[in-house]
């Protein structure tokens, strides 16, 4: 990355316990991306980029959950363990930290339907620091990662996805791989560390 992007922000969907194995909701393999996003992170805030994190935050009764008539067991439950960031993952002091699923009448599976804690969405959010395009990792790749993807395409952002930092569930089989290939339909580009650091971009 160089002076070019700094117009960049990286999203991080969900690095909570709950998604990551010994979890409520574990996406296989979740935990093995922790060390990759924060490398991203790292370099973003050395970039004096924006980073910014999102957080699954359910109140305890939610349509989202099997008992209230969704497809999900509880998880992420607002000040639950389960809804803590992975112990490993390296929070930077200056990462913005957005909550969604707050709602109990509402999934909010994309990053766009999250806000700050004043209020803010992530769009509104991102237009204020002048922020042009966004690169998203995270958990899970058929859910809340895709959903973000093809929320910024619509909200008139530039974006990648980070296929060496993304999990998924997998309810069904193929659906990371279905994910992949709708985002790249919609017009996501995908990158990794690699291809980042070497490309400059």
């Amino acid at each position: 990355m160089d002076n070019r992007d700094m117009d960049t922000a990286l999203i991080v969907v969900d690095v909570q316990n709950d998604f990551c194995p010994g979890g409520a909701l574990p996406v296989p393999g979740g935990d093995l991306i922790v060390p990759v996003i924060n490398q991203y992170m790292k370099e973003f805030i050395d970039k004096g980029l924006p980073v910014i994190l999102t957080r699954d935050w359910h109140p305890g009764k939610t349509s989202h959950f099997k008992e209230g008539g969704g497809i999900w067991p509880p998880h992420c439950v607002q000040g639950t363990q389960g809804a803590e960031f992975h112990p490993d993952l390296h929070v930077p002091d200056k990462a913005i930290v957005i909550s969604k699923g707050t709602d109990a009448e509402s999934n909010d599976y994309s990053a766009f339907q999250a806000e700050t804690d004043d209020g803010e969405p992530l769009g509104k959010l991102l237009r204020q620091l002048g922020v042009r395009r966004i690169l998203v990792g995270g958990l899970a790749t058929d859910y809340c990662v895709k959903e973000s993807v093809l929320s910024g395409i619509k909200e008139g952002f530039e974006v990648a996805f980070l296929e060496d930092a993304i999990g998924g569930v997998d309810l069904e089989a193929g659906d990371s791989k279905r994910a992949v290939h709708e985002m790249l339909a919609a017009g996501a580009t995908k990158l990794d560390l690699v291809s980042l650091r070497e490309s400059g971009h």
